[in-house]
């Protein structure tokens, strides 16, 4: 089975799990290699409540169906981590920006803006932003800043995450 194809069909058997569970698959990751391979897993709810107990039954269970299909994950031994994204989680996909909008956000791009099509003169060789996102789309992402608007599409980001920003009322 291809890497792919093993990897697509794991995901669909997590996000049925998390659903089961009452949470969504935020995001997987397989890295490392040998005996220092780990199969990532983070989970979320609508409302960001996942708590210890939630990550250990999407673990438990997971767990039960790879050992019942032991040639799921090809390979050696690896470890299994189930968490959440966390406070200052990576935005990969376009459901992860659009539950991010009105949050700061940090991304950095592959090409400079002028790319993507900014004129104003201070944002135009810039290739990182760190804002408030006002919008995203299926097709890219939107700032606003001190009146220049700035469309970025998903093609054009390399990285990007959710900068957590301590409010008044907020203990230290």
């Amino acid at each position: 089975m291809s890497e792919m194809a093993w990897m697509d069909k794991l995901e669909a058997i997590v996000r049925d799990i998390a659903a089961q569970e009452s949470c969504v698959l935020y995001d997987i990751e397989f890295v490392g290699i040998g005996k220092g391979r780990t199969l990532r897993l983070y989970i979320d709810k609508d409302d960001g409540s996942v708590g210890l107990d939630d990550c250990a039954n999407v673990s438990r269970r997971l767990n039960e169906i790879l050992d019942a299909q032991e040639d799921l994950v090809p390979g050696e031994a690896y470890n299994l981590e189930v968490s959440t994204p966390g406070l200052e989680r990576h935005l990969t996909k376009p459901w992860h920006f659009q539950k991010a909008v009105g949050k700061k956000i940090y991304i950095k791009t592959s090409k400079s803006l002028e790319s993507a099509g900014v004129e104003d003169k201070k944002w135009k060789a810039a290739k990182t932003v760190e804002d408030v996102l006002e919008s995203a789309d299926d097709n890219g992402i939107r700032f606003v800043i001190k009146d220049v608007e700035i469309n970025i599409p998903y093609a054009m980001i390399d990285k990007a995450k959710v900068i957590f920003e301590m409010t008044k009322g907020q203990k230290k």
